[in-house]
């Protein structure tokens, strides 16, 4: 295993950074890894692997190792690794920046700071409980009032998160950093990767234990009746409308829906205290700009009618374009309502019958939710969106499904360029 690993590393400096691979370690080229840099921990892209020590003065300068490989396989593969580095030398730009411009995996790093008290914060809170603060400090008494309330805060706790101390507190971001300047408190950088997928919290009526309180139906308008014989308990007024609401469901709702029925919030604890319901969390739908792509209702087919031969004419020249696997530009051109769109989407139709892949770019966030419509009827569940409307979540579970095969047609604005498709055959930019 390689002794060394160069990391590019998203600041604005024009270099790599050599880091020190801990035995056992197997991080890869192209991979993410999480390293220590100054005084906090970042994610970095690994761009080569190598034996060779740093040219330092290894007495004087220690050579800081790797602290978790985040990857098993590179999010980056060849292709876009060369890509980046051709970007970051023809626009004079930082390969690490340009390597996060290229990967929306940012909510897979949850960036964490956390505060301990030290020896001398202690003794300075000793000194303050004894005597008071000192005649000649600089600081207002408000600002020495928000340090010991700091410092009386973490005295009583192994280490603080920022957000809970700043909330506990109200104490300013300037203030923190003096303390840690007179070390009174220790900061350290926790952060770490985290789990980016989106789940919803789903309540499912049980189904043989609770059998027996579906709903009957007698009857148009009739009310569903229900039995808790085997149950020992009788159900109340809002649980069995809960129990109902979820029967009359399918047997499962989201959480978020069975909130806006008229019961108190406890109802619901209850009957998974007892048994009746279970809570299980499973994958979020994706919206694209709050349309459910999965909801959409059917459309006339941009299909259902007999291409002009103009249409005819240019999506051949487009299929001779793909099949010859060379590069090749070419310009469709059409007044609105030509049939433009179509020719596109029949031309993306016979690259994923090939199994190769699609990039389709539109000019703004806006376009993007009604051509994901169009694209859904379409290719289904083929389908990714990437574009910074998205959250960070959403961002980085789209791209996930295009690296594992799962969609082949992306649609999104200039970033979806770097979608990690496989086979691409063609990329349309639409006006």
């Amino acid at each position: 295993m390689p002794l060394f690993c160069d990391v590019a590393l998203a600041v604005p400096l024009d270099v790599v950074f050599t880091y020190a691979v801990p035995p056992g370690m197997e991080p890869v080229v192209g991979g993410r890894v999480l390293v220590p840099f100054r005084q906090q921990r970042l994610s970095g892209i690994v761009v080569e692997l190598h034996d060779r020590p740093p040219q330092v003065n290894a007495s004087q300068i220690k050579i800081k190792k790797v602290i978790e490989a985040l990857d098993l396989s590179p999010v980056l593969d060849e292709q876009l690794l060369k890509l980046g580095k051709w970007i970051a030398d023809y626009y004079l730009a930082p390969v690490g920046e340009v390597f996060r411009t290229m990967l929306p995996l940012s909510a897979e790093f949850k960036r964490a700071i956390t505060y301990y008290i030290t020896d001398a914060g202690r003794m300075a809170l000793h000194l303050a409980g004894m005597s008071g603060s000192p005649a000649r400090s600089k600081r207002t008494p408000e600002q020495e009032l928000v340090e010991f309330r700091v410092l009386d805060f973490l005295a009583e706790r192994e280490g603080v998160r920022e957000g809970s101390l700043r909330g506990a507190t109200r104490v300013s971001k300037a203030l923190l950093s003096g303390m840690v300047r007179k070390k009174w408190i220790a900061r350290e950088d926790v952060s770490a990767a985290r789990d980016a997928t989106r789940l919803v919290k789903v309540a499912v009526l049980l189904g043989d234990e609770t059998a027996e309180l579906r709903p009957a139906w007698t009857g148009e308008g009739a009310r569903p009746h229900t039995s808790t014989a085997d149950k020992g308990k009788k159900l109340n007024e809002n649980q069995r409308t809960l129990i109902e609401t979820l029967a009359a469901s399918g047997g499962r709702l989201p959480v978020e829906v069975l909130r806006g029925v008229d019961v108190p919030r406890t109802t619901l604890s209850t009957l998974v205290r007892r048994g009746l319901i279970e809570l299980v969390d499973e994958p979020q739908d994706f919206t694209a700009s709050g349309v459910n792509l999965s909801q959409l209702k059917p459309r006339q087919s941009p299909f259902e009618f007999e291409f002009s031969a103009a249409q005819k004419e240019a999506l051949a020249k487009i299929g001779e374009a793909v099949r010859s696997r060379k590069f090749s530009g070419l310009l469709l051109h059409g007044i609105t309502g030509s049939g433009k769109t179509a020719v596109y989407l029949a031309s993306m139709r016979k690259v994923l019958e090939q199994g190769r892949s699609s990039i389709l770019l539109v000019p703004e966030i806006g376009l993007t939710p009604a051509v994901a419509a169009d694209l859904h009827q379409v290719f289904g569940d083929e389908v990714a969106i990437l574009h910074s409307g998205l959250s960070a979540d959403e961002r980085a579970e789209q791209w996930h499904r295009i690296r594992r095969g799962e969609a082949r047609v992306v649609a999104g604005t200039r970033s979806a360029v770097f979608a990690p498709v496989s086979d691409l055959a063609r990329i349309m930019v639409d006006e």
